[in-house]
């Protein structure tokens, strides 16, 4: 029997701005139905990375695919994939239910198609009394719950979510954080970028930590971990991650 393709498959995937090399030569094979935590300082590359694989900017060079689409034809890759950027694109002008109705819209489908998985998430992350209201009156917190709903709603093959549970209170943080699980569990890949490090190491199936353009170590958590121990004597992923991000100076940029 084939072994399925990788849902993310990237090979020496590089982008320059100039003299400015802001991604160098990554590779990286990402297993369907996976959490994969991307990790680095900032400035490492991370987000340019994301904004490749979800068809926003054009590789320098090298090919990434995802879901077994090239990244460079945008107008195929969209419908398999979900994004929750770190800045919504949200309009302050639509009631929340208008956001998402319109979301769904411009992947070609009809609110009722996407409803039935929509409004349960809403309801699990306490934003039903609200759906009505207009986005303008909505806190970060809020527009973050719609905004991951937004990313989802149409049950993509791979969801790339950037800093998710940013503005969020513990309690809606934990939600998010299982609905993720459980997103997991149903078979859609997750790539997860994100500086709270101990929510990576909860639901992390394997981690890449990106340092100056280039993924230096990848893994899973608990192995990246142990690899520390075994130098240290004691760690968690903070302490792996800052060792492993502290051999050379953070980029400017």
């Amino acid at each position: 029997m084939t072994a399925p393709s990788p849902a993310i498959s990237v090979s020496d995937l590089s982008k320059s701005y100039g003299s400015t090399t802001a991604v160098g030569g990554v590779d990286l094979a990402v297993d369907r139905g996976v959490v994969y935590g991307f990790l680095g300082p900032n400035g490492a590359g991370k987000t340019t990375t994301m904004r490749m694989l979800t068809g926003l900017v054009e590789p320098s060079s090298g090919e990434a695919r995802v879901a077994g689409v090239d990244c460079r034809d945008r107008a195929e890759l969209v419908s398999h994939i979900g994004l929750l950027p770190e800045e919504p694109p949200l309009y302050d002008e639509l009631s929340g239910r208008e956001q998402l109705a319109f979301a769904a819209d411009v992947r070609s489908l009809s609110w009722d198609s996407v409803s039935e998985r929509a409004l349960p998430l809403v309801d699990r992350l306490g934003l039903s009394s609200d759906l009505d209201k207009r986005v303008d009156g909505y806190s970060k917190g809020m527009r973050q719950k719609l905004a991951f709903v937004q990313a989802v709603q149409h049950d993509p093959d791979v969801a790339f979510l950037d800093e998710p549970t940013s503005g969020l209170d513990p309690r809606a943080a934990k939600t998010l954080r299982e609905l993720i699980t459980e997103l997991r569990a149903e078979g859609t890949t997750v790539f997860l970028s994100t500086h709270i490090l101990p929510v990576v190491e909860e639901i992390a199936d394997v981690v890449g930590v990106l340092h100056d353009g280039r993924l230096v170590a990848e893994g899973p958590p608990s192995e990246l971990v142990a690899q520390r121990e075994d130098e240290a004597g004691d760690g968690d992923l903070e302490d792996a991650f800052l060792e492993l991000t502290s051999e050379h100076p953070e980029p400017g940029r």
